[in-house]
């Protein structure tokens, strides 16, 4: 049983977060989400973060999806002490998932990527975002990309 636990934690349909959990991404099928690139080092990162901590808060009412990337690709307990530290609420994946949607890694910090609730990349945004040019980005994605729904972000299972 524990195995087949392990072994669902680690499938392609799975992905760790920095918390220590993992999240299926099937729980966020349907749901249009943005993904943002961070690091520490960048200001204008640390300052956007706030909005996406808003923006996540409202994710009961929007059924957004808000997840981080550490741009660096810091792990383990410096990565979780690194979103401490920031304040970061919303989930930060472990494992950068650009091959997920096959976009171009960033060149620009922060970068926010823009998925559509259809699961295909709308737009890319290069440069720090509020939580209007965010909602103007998602609003593009399709009459109901700001639907109401049960919030997208299941607890995790811990490995």
């Amino acid at each position: 049983m524990a195995l087949t636990g392990l072994l669902a934690a680690c499938s392609p349909s799975s992905t760790p977060l920095a918390d220590g959990t993992h999240a299926d991404w099937s729980h966020w099928d349907g749901r249009p989400i943005v993904l943002n690139y961070w690091a520490e080092w960048c200001a204008p990162c640390r300052h956007e973060i706030p909005e996406l901590n808003a923006l996540h808060r409202e994710r009961a009412e929007t059924g957004t999806v808000i997840l981080g990337v550490n741009y660096d690709g810091i792990t383990g307990h410096r990565l979780t002490s690194l979103v401490e530290r920031m304040h970061i609420e919303f989930p930060v994946l472990v494992e950068d998932p650009i091959h997920r949607w096959d976009y171009a890694r960033p060149e620009v910090l922060p970068t926010t990527v823009i998925v559509g609730s259809d699961g295909t990349v709308q737009e890319i945004l290069v440069g720090p975002q509020t939580r209007d040019s965010i909602r103007a980005a998602l609003q593009t994605d399709a009459p109901d990309a700001l639907r109401p729904g049960p919030p997208p972000d299941v607890p995790g299972e811990r490995v």
